[in-house]
């Protein structure tokens, strides 16, 4: 692709990045200069993949589950009966695939739906005694897996990494 079909557009984003907050006092440098292997959201997201697909074979083999119902089993596991909606804000993840998440975890009786009284478009969600059960298993295991990733990493890298991503990653549920 020639770049000079592109500048317009290029001078479009440059504004809008230049006017953005979260970009403010970033210099805009030449576009052939790129990595994207150096560009820190594909490198994250690369670990995060890379990191989670061993556990989510296991989430997959023992359960059925996909990664948005094991989040959702997850977070209902450590903080107790929510809203779909709630979960998804804790989360980060758009509510249709919480629904969808919630209908499989349903499906499996890993999950209750009971309907607000007042509000009959809102659901408390909460676990059975099998999504229980697998929460427990899983969360054993996660703990186990986890100290595996990290056997990888210094005491020093570990504490930077967790400091670090915690800086990127906002706000964090809470226990």
């Amino acid at each position: 692709m020639a770049l000079s079909r592109c500048r317009t557009p290029l001078r479009l984003i440059v504004v809008f990045v230049t006017n953005n907050d979260l970009f403010a006092g970033v210099s805009v440098t030449d576009p052939a200069q790129f990595r994207l292997q150096d560009f820190l959201p594909y490198l994250l997201n690369h670990a995060a993949e890379e990191a989670g697909q061993g556990f989510s074979r296991i989430y997959k083999d023992r359960y059925g589950m996909l990664r948005t119902e094991w989040r959702v089993l997850a977070h209902l596991g450590q903080f107790g009966p929510m809203d779909a909606t709630r979960i998804g804000i804790m989360a980060r993840v758009h509510k249709t695939k919480i629904s969808r998440a919630v209908t499989a975890l349903q499906d499996k009786r890993f999950v209750t739906r009971t309907l607000d009284g007042d509000d009959r478009r809102r659901a408390t969600l909460c676990l059975t005694q099998a999504g229980q059960a697998a929460y427990t298993d899983l969360a054993a295991i996660a703990q186990d897996y986890d100290r595996t990733l990290l056997a990888r990493l210094s005491a020093e890298e570990h504490a930077g990494l967790l400091d670090c991503l915690r800086k990127l990653g906002g706000d964090l549920p809470k226990d």
